[in-house]
């Protein structure tokens, strides 16, 4: 597991200083990681499991490494919590995906690399149908839709605690900082032009 961490860290320095250059030293990237530090070393990890493992591991230096590992437990903090809620929707594994594929999220296609069998997905989508979930072409339905968005919203409350205790203002500072990494990671290409997060489809 050290090496694995280990090489995961020397991952991320190359990556960023690839796509960021001398801005990875900048006193505006520190700021970000100060900042979205702060906010993860105040999750609360009971519960959620990925997000103690991550908070359980020593600060890295330097900044830019920080930062990311101030976003992987803010990350694995919300992924936690979308899974509970998913949990209270009723939703098992293979249905979460074959719901969340149904609003939009992303196409069938893009879910195939978590590893559910043809016949899986369709037993999936068999008990969603039953359920009044999807229609008979796989397509949500209204009450699909309303399932998924209370999901989101569980999600969203679940995951808030550490942006409140940042506060707006500091909350508000980290977007702002952080956009110009956002719009150089976002140009680089190196992001696939589909994912299975559903921004925006919800």
């Amino acid at each position: 597991p050290e090496a694995v961490l280990a090489a995961r860290d020397r991952a991320v320095d190359l990556m960023y200083r690839g796509l960021f250059g001398e801005r990875t030293h900048s006193p505006e990237l520190a700021e970000a990681a100060a900042l979205a530090r702060r906010a993860a070393e105040s999750v609360s990890t009971a519960g959620r499991p990925l997000a103690a493992a991550n908070a359980e591991l020593p600060w890295p230096e330097p900044a830019h490494l920080q930062l990311w590992r101030a976003a992987t437990i803010l990350r694995e903090h919300r992924g936690d919590g979308h899974l509970a809620a998913l949990l209270i929707a009723d939703l098992d594994p293979a249905e979460s995906l074959v719901s969340f594929a149904a609003i939009g999220a992303a196409s069938e296609a893009r879910f195939e690399s978590r590893g559910w069998t043809p016949a899986e997905w369709s037993a999936a989508r068999d008990r969603l149908a039953a359920r009044g979930l999807v229609d008979a072409d796989g397509t949500a339905t209204e009450a699909g839709r309303s399932l998924r968005r209370e999901v989101e919203r569980h999600t969203d409350r679940l995951a808030s605690a550490p942006w409140r205790l940042l506060g707006p203002a500091n909350t508000a500072r980290l977007a702002d900082l952080l956009g110009e990494f956002w719009v150089a990671a976002i140009g680089s290409g190196l992001l696939p032009s589909e994912t299975t997060l559903g921004i925006g489809k919800v």
